[in-house]
C-alpha cells in the first residue's frame, strides 16, 4: 500500500517539473534574443562610462535619494552637481575621426633580449582639422599612450615605441584605438584603428654539429626488418606467385633451378626525427627551468632541419610548425608554461600526438629536471623497436653529463652552451 502512494505521488510530480523546465525553455527562448537585441542598443552606451562615472552616478543618486528621504539641501546640491558633470561629460564625446593609422615593428623577429622598436603613423585622413587627442596602443601586456596634436587634413604624425623583448613570447601590438573623453575620467570613447602586429621573440639557440652530431647515421634512410617486395635493400629470393613484378625476376638464379624467382628486400625509410616537448609544470623545477628546455629544443630541431631530416616536434599546444626554421621557431614561442593541454600523463600526450605521423627513427624527449628515465621510457613503449631513443635532461646550474641509463641515452644539460659538446660526444 505504501508502496502504491508513493509511486502515486512521484507521478504527478515528475509531470509539474517536466512542465515547469518546459516552460523554463520556453521563457529562455523568447528572453534571450530580446537581452541580445537590447544589448545590441544598450551595450555601446554602457561602454562609454568608465568606472569612475558609474561611482559618480551611483552617488548622485544616493545623494538625491537621501535629499528625497530627509529633506537635506545639501544632498540636493552634490547630487544635481554630480549629475551635471556627468552630462558636460558628454560634450567631450562628441564628433567623428578620421585617422589613418599604420603600426611597423622593425624587425619582425628578434630573439630573446635583442632590440626591438615599434613605430606608429598616424594621418589625417577627412577634410576638416582634428582636435589633439589620445591615442593607445596596446603592445604586450602594456598600454603605450601618445598625445597627438591639433592635426590638419593629410597631416602626418610619427610615434616611435620600443617592444621589451625579455622573455620568449609572441608579442601584439595593437590595434590603436583614439580615445575621446572628459579630462575627470568619467566618459570614454574609444574608436579602434589598423590591424595588430605580432613580434615574435624567438628563444636562445646554440648551433649543433651536423647531422644532429650522430643522432642519424644515414640521411638517405636506415633499413627496418620488414621485408618487401620493392625497396633498395636486397634481402633474399623466393619463389615467383602470381602478380609479381618481373622487373625483379633474378634470371640466373631461375635459369639455374629451373624455377622463377624474385628479388625480396628489407625495407628502408626516410629518416625521421620527433621531439617531444612537455609543457606541463609537473617536469620543470621553474619556468626559467622550461625556458632553457625549449631552447634546448629549438636548437636540436634547427640543426636537424637545416641538415634536410624530416622532422616534427610534438608538445601540449600540438604538432610544431617545421615547414621552415623560421617557422618552428614561430611555433616555439608560443608555448605556454604549466598548459596541460588536458593529458593525463607523457605517454597520453606522446600517443595522441603522433598516431598520424610517419613512425620515426630517433624520438628525442625534452624536459627539466623533474622529468626522470621513467617517464621518458613511457615515451619509449609508444613506439617500435626499430625506434632510437635520446632523454635530455635539463637542471638548471647542474654539470653537463653523457649517460646511459637501461640502453637509452641520456644527456643531462645546464647551461644551454653545454649542448653543441654533449652532442660532439654522441658522435664520437
Amino acid at each position: 500500500m505504501t508502496t502504491a502512494r508513493l509511486g502515486g505521488a512521484a507521478g504527478p510530480l515528475a509531470s509539474v517539473r517536466a512542465r515547469m523546465r518546459l516552460f523554463a525553455r520556453g521563457v529562455a527562448n523568447v528572453v534571450t534574443p530580446l537581452a541580445r537585441a537590447v544589448w545590441r542598443v544598450v551595450g555601446p552606451v554602457v561602454r562609454v562610462v568608465s568606472v569612475s562615472g558609474w561611482i559618480v552616478l551611483g552617488l548622485a543618486v544616493l545623494s538625491l535619494v537621501l535629499a528625497a528621504v530627509f529633506g537635506w539641501q545639501e544632498f540636493t546640491f552634490l547630487g544635481w552637481v554630480l549629475l551635471a558633470a556627468l552630462v558636460v561629460s558628454t560634450a567631450f564625446l562628441l564628433g567623428r575621426s578620421s585617422y589613418g593609422v599604420l603600426i611597423e615593428l622593425n624587425p619582425r623577429r628578434v630573439v630573446v633580449g635583442d632590440r626591438a622598436m615599434g613605430r606608429m603613423l598616424v594621418t589625417n585622413t577627412g577634410p576638416r582639422k582634428l582636435p589633439p587627442t589620445r591615442m593607445e596602443l596596446p603592445v604586450g601586456r602594456g598600454v603605450a599612450e601618445f598625445q597627438l596634436p591639433t592635426m590638419t587634413p593629410k597631416q602626418e604624425q610619427e610615434e616611435l615605441f620600443q617592444v621589451p623583448t625579455n622573455r620568449r613570447a609572441v608579442i601584439v601590438a595593437g590595434p590603436a584605438e583614439s580615445i575621446r573623453g572628459d579630462q575627470l575620467g568619467l566618459l570614454r570613447r574609444a574608436v579602434k584603428w589598423a590591424d595588430p602586429v605580432e613580434l615574435f621573440v624567438h628563444p636562445r639557440t646554440v648551433r649543433l654539429a651536423s647531422s644532429a652530431a650522430g643522432l642519424v647515421r644515414d640521411l638517405e634512410g636506415q633499413v627496418s626488418q620488414k621485408i618487401t617486395n620493392n625497396d633498395l635493400a636486397f634481402h633474399a629470393l623466393r619463389p615467383y606467385v602470381p602478380g609479381d613484378d618481373r622487373r625483379y625476376v633474378h634470371w640466373r638464379t631461375s635459369a639455374r633451378i629451373g624455377q622463377l624467382m624474385v628479388r625480396q628486400f628489407q625495407e628502408t625509410r626516410r629518416s625521421q626525427i620527433i621531439i617531444v616537448l612537455p609543457t606541463s609544470a609537473q617536469f620543470y623545477a621553474s619556468e626559467e627551468e622550461f625556458e632553457l628546455a625549449v631552447s634546448c629544443a629549438a636548437s636540436i630541431a634547427g640543426q636537424v632541419m637545416r641538415d634536410g631530416t624530416q622532422l616534427d616536434v610534438v608538445s601540449e599546444m600540438g604538432l610544431w610548425r617545421t615547414r621552415t626554421v623560421v617557422s618552428m621557431l614561430d611555433s616555439s614561442c608560443r608555448l605556454e608554461y604549466g598548459h596541460t593541454g588536458g593529458f593525463s600523463g607523457l605517454r597520453e600526450l606522446v600517443r595522441e600526438r603522433t598516431k598520424r605521423l610517419a613512425a620515426p627513427s630517433v624520438v628525442v624527449t625534452v624536459g627539466g629536471s623533474k622529468l626522470g628515465p621513467g617517464d621518458i621510457r613511457t615515451v619509449n613503449t609508444v613506439f617500435g623497436p626499430d625506434t632510437n631513443h635520446l632523454g635530455v635532461t635539463v637542471d638548471a646550474g647542474a654539470q653537463p653529463r653523457l649517460g646511459s641509463v637501461g640502453g637509452m641515452l641520456m644527456l643531462t644539460v645546464g647551461r644551454l652552451e653545454d649542448l653543441p659538446p654533449l652532442f660532439r660526444g654522441l658522435a664520437s
